[in-house]
């Protein structure tokens, strides 16, 4: 049972920042007047307003903030379910949306609606449309029971009983049967898939096999073909070392001797030429000179003659000697480049054997490549592990989509079972007798004598004493509004008995002030003096001097300076 205990509201309409605070709880009947627009709805709007973010009338959120003030709004609702304490909090400017359990937050959602998920169907197990079916019956945006239409009808009562979680779950069912089809419509494009590649693996590997048989072939004549030019290259080689052998084993060794004696000649060379060039000097310094440079005494012609001609001779000598050896020096540049010429053929000629020898291993390589191509079936055998893997896969999706047309069919039997002609209706068929007992019931107390029946759909029969048949529409204002109160109780009454809906609180907005005859008002009062000790009823009415008196407790609402608040 929701047991209501406190409502709060500031710069809610006509409210202003000092909060007006509601006691729900304080007694078994309230009776709430005031003047035209002194805010006596205002606390069912504002109810409406925190426990589902809209009002019970028609009235835009931006609206609900007063008009003075322009912001801060804010609607505080105190309850418990059992020994869990509840207290949600709405505001606007700034938007304020917090549920707290037993004085700790919960959790809120991604998303606005989410939460509000959270506060009707964990906890309240009340929507706004039951909400307006259970707890308020009034004028205005009020819509009847019975002038619902049949989806509506329906959804209430799925509340009162508690069976709205077979819709839910019937959902649930519908988008994981719908998943499921997803999934099968997937497995079959991958068992075609599979289907497919399995036939051209098949395919692929039997090209394979051919492409091998005329591939060994192939190979086995390259083979032939490298292994004759191998022996070409070794014949060619073996010429070659002979020709090799054939040439001066000591070339190196006279290339040596020869190099050796040209730079021992050309150090006699050069020490002749600095010899000849020592001469030459001493010839120009005399024909130049007449004075002795360090002793600074003259020298006669006879010995400047005698000098140079003794340095002319030994020039001539020396120069003599100088031919013999540039001729020496010739004669081993000769022998040494001969030598060089011979090396470098043998170099050639080694070289040469050196290539052919890469070229020998080159080809072999080439030999046991191809001859590797040949025996090596390899790839083959991986194609075959392939194939064998394929064919696992489709087995195993064939298993697959067999426990999925399974899960299908289990679907499509709990699909059968939660649909609105399955288990819920059978369960509204139960309670359709007591149902219809209690609003003839009502009925009766309200002076109202007709046999009122409404079937599993939700269509009402109804039937004088005399057997005429009429509908919900043929009767007058009056009249309809007994068998919307008798409704009313039958719904609070069905909810008790199941622990949905069931709540404390009864709001009556300006009911008394209808359609109801003075009996009728009588008859009502009669009716609420039935209810359990544990229910709370508040009567809004503009009715006071008919009805004051007749209720344990009394709050007038009062307007000043602009600004509704409960008189003291």
């Amino acid at each position: 049972m929701i047991l209501f205990k406190t409502l709060s509201y500031q710069n809610f309409l006509s409210t202003g920042n000092t909060p007006t605070i509601i006691d729900l709880n304080r007694s078994s009947a309230t009776l709430v007047v005031g003047a035209n627009g002194a805010g006596k709805s205002t606390m069912l709007d504002a109810l409406s307003f925190v426990l589902f973010g809209k009002a019970h009338r028609n009235i835009n959120k931006p609206q609900l903030v007063n008009s003075v003030n322009q912001k801060k709004l804010l609607t505080t609702c105190e309850f418990s379910i059992g020994k869990t304490e509840y207290k949600i909090v709405r505001g606007i400017k700034p938007v304020v949306f917090e549920i707290y359990r037993n004085g700790k937050m919960i959790n809120q959602e991604s998303h606005s609606r989410d939460y509000q998920k959270v506060l009707e169907q964990n906890i309240l197990h009340l929507n706004h449309k039951s909400f307006h079916q259970v707890v308020v019956l009034g004028s205005g945006n009020f819509i009847p029971f019975m002038q619902l239409p049949a989806n509506l009808r329906r959804g209430v009562i799925e509340d009162l009983l508690d069976i709205n979680i077979f819709t839910r779950m019937n959902l649930l069912v519908k988008e994981r049967y719908t998943s499921l089809k997803t999934e099968i419509s997937q497995t079959d494009h991958q068992l075609d898939l599979l289907k497919s590649q399995i036939q051209l693996k098949e395919k692929h590997i039997k090209k394979l096999q051919e492409i091998d048989l005329q591939q060994a072939t192939k190979n086995q004549k390259k083979i032939d073909d490298l292994k004759e030019e191998i022996e070409l290259l070794r014949v060619r080689n073996t010429d070659l070392r002979k020709e090799y052998d054939s040439k001066n084993p000591d070339f190196e060794a006279q290339h040596k001797k020869d190099s050796d004696k040209r730079k021992e000649l050309e150090g006699y060379r050069g020490q002749i030429r600095n010899n000849i060039n020592s001469l030459v000097k001493d010839v120009k310094f005399y024909e130049n000179n007449d004075t002795c440079p360090t002793c600074h005494q003259d020298i006669g012609d006879d010995i400047k003659k005698k000098r140079t001609d003794e340095a002319k001779s030994k020039a001539k000598e020396l120069n003599s000697g100088l031919e013999q050896i540039e001729d020496s020096i010739s004669k081993c540049g000769q022998s040494i480049d001969k030598m060089v010429q011979g090396l470098k053929e043998m170099s050639d000629i080694m070289s040469q054997v050196m290539v052919n020898d890469s070229m020998i291993r080159n080809i072999e390589k080439d030999i046991d490549k191809t001859s590797a191509e040949k025996t090596d079936t390899s790839h083959i055998e991986e194609e075959k592990i392939e194939l064998e893997e394929k064919k696992g896969d489709r087995d195993s999706m064939v298993d697959h989509k067999s426990n999925q047309l399974e899960k299908r069919s289990y679907y499509d039997a709990v699909g059968e079972l939660l649909k609105d002609s399955g288990i819920k209706t059978k369960i509204i068929r139960e309670y359709l007798p007591v149902m219809n007992n209690l609003i003839n019931k009502y009925l009766n107390i309200l002076d109202f004598f007709v046999l009122f029946n409404i079937d599993e759909s939700f269509n009402e029969t109804i039937k004088s004493r005399h057997r005429d048949d009429f509908t919900y529409p043929s009767f007058s204002e009056g009249e309809k509004q007994r068998i919307d109160l008798a409704l009313l109780f039958t719904w609070r009454q069905v909810a008790r008995m199941k622990n949905s809906a069931n709540t404390n609180l009864l709001i009556l907005d300006e009911t008394f002030d209808s359609s109801l005859d003075a009996d009728g008002v009588d008859n009502l009062i009669k009716i609420l003096y039935t209810l359990r000790e544990d229910s709370n009823v508040f009567i809004i009415s503009h009715k006071q001097d008919l009805l004051d008196g007749k209720f344990p407790a009394r709050m007038e609402f009062i307007k000043t300076n602009n600004f509704s608040k409960i008189k003291e």
